[in-house]
């Protein structure tokens, strides 16, 4: 097996060069105004990422609208408003190299009660009933929504690439909005925006549709894809392998496997549960359906989730199954670990579960968000990480503050 391959460059579809294998994957960060602001704090933490030697960068999830936030302190982009900050915040990422794509999100029903005026999805379908106090039902989206919906997702990509950034990402996977279209279990719609896979696909392509046309042909455009939804009724692995045909034939140049959803997390509460010895010795949660849509189509595929060690993430490159190793929380306690990993060495941190011991909270997996938003501030705030900050101090300081921003948030969108 060949130990260098994180090092080796990697060339896109519309010929965008990456200059090695490893990318960081999304993470919320929060660091925005209440009234959804890109802030100073970012491009410092960004500017942290881009000295470590990653090949690619992608953003926390940003929003297309402001009325559709997931959580207070998101960054929204609607319009050129905050241009200048987001050239600063591009241009702390790329200076050493990477390259930086803004993953773009709308998160339909994921967003906690009281943060947006209402929340807009497929179909109207409840959570389920340990968490229907925390989130709201939806209301179904119009046709016009829908199309409005995509419309900003063009726009915002088109500033992005204004702004200076190098790419896009859909956010498709965790049970956001476009991963709601996709769902049986979410979308209940019997237009055509409903039924069939070819029905509930429209969506994702019609936005890919907008971003490329808004965007041009050079400029690079991916996309988050969950792999199942692990919902019953939900979205399988074999309408996710032909949602990928269609993606891949409409252009795309690169697809993220990942899945779950907030109902069913998938990721990061099932690092709490027992692996087999296979899944623990390949390390990445996602490379079995890898080979398999490896094995369907021929798109450069990244996966994000499980990797360890520098050595089992040769291993993924070299079975051919994966092009791009992401990489998340690792980054958030050891924001040096790609200088490490590509020159063949392991960071000294490790994942681990983030726990409460409030058991409906460590069902949720609401930490291995909340946990990581708290590390991320502290290094944009020019402080190091606490990778043995307890889970239940922060779980309580998180609520606290999290409860304040909606009331900021929801304060600053009132009219008057």
């Amino acid at each position: 097996m060949k130990t260098d391959l994180l090092n080796q460059a990697l060339t896109l579809p519309n010929g965008t060069v990456l200059r090695n294998r490893l990318a960081k994957a999304a993470m919320s960060e929060t660091l925005a105004t209440y009234d959804n602001r890109p802030t100073p704090e970012l491009v410092e933490l960004y500017r942290r990422w881009g000295s470590s030697g990653l090949g690619m960068i992608l953003t926390g999830n940003v929003m297309i609208d402001r009325r559709a936030l997931g959580e207070p302190g998101n960054v929204a982009i609607e319009d050129e408003t905050d241009l200048p900050v987001l050239r600063q915040w591009a241009q702390a990422a790329m200076q050493q190299g990477a390259a930086v794509w803004v993953q773009l999100n709308h998160p339909g029903k994921q967003s906690a009660k009281g943060l947006n005026t209402y929340n807009l999805a497929p179909s109207a379908v409840p959570f389920r009933e340990d968490m229907a106090a925390l989130f709201e039902t939806p209301r179904e989206a119009t046709p016009s929504e829908i199309q409005n919906i995509i419309e900003r997702f063009g726009r915002s990509a088109a500033i992005c690439k204004k702004a200076g950034f190098s790419g896009v990402q859909i956010h498709g996977a965790h049970g956001y909005l476009v991963s709601q279209f996709l769902s049986p279990h979410h979308n209940r719609r019997s237009d055509e925006w409903g039924g069939s896979l070819e029905n509930r696909w429209r969506f994702v392509l019609a936005v890919y549709t907008e971003i490329r046309r808004q965007v041009g042909p050079d400029f690079p455009v991916g996309i988050k894809l969950n792999s199942t939804d692990f919902q019953r009724g939900g979205f399988t692995e074999e309408e996710s392998i032909e949602t990928i045909r269609a993606l891949a034939d409409a252009g795309i140049d690169l697809i993220e496997i990942s899945g779950g959803t907030y109902e069913a997390p998938g990721m990061g509460v099932n690092m709490q549960e027992p692996k087999k010895g296979s899944t623990l010795a390949r390390e990445a949660y996602f490379l079995e359906f890898a080979e398999k849509v490896r094995a369907a189509v021929r798109v450069p595929l990244m996966v994000t989730g499980g990797f360890r060690t520098a050595a089992g993430m040769n291993a993924a490159l070299s079975s051919g199954a994966l092009d791009v190793v992401g990489l998340a929380r690792l980054l958030a306690i050891d924001p040096d670990a790609p200088a490490a990993l590509l020159q063949g060495r392991d960071s000294p941190q490790q994942v681990r579960p983030i726990i409460t011991g409030l058991k409906a909270v460590d069902r949720m997996g609401v930490m291995e968000v909340w946990w990581y938003e708290r590390q991320l501030k502290r290094i944009a705030r020019g402080k190091s990480p606490r990778p043995d900050e307890s889970g239940l101090s922060a779980f309580l300081k998180s609520a606290l503050s999290g409860g304040w921003g909606t009331f900021r948030t929801r304060r600053l969108r009132a009219p008057g």
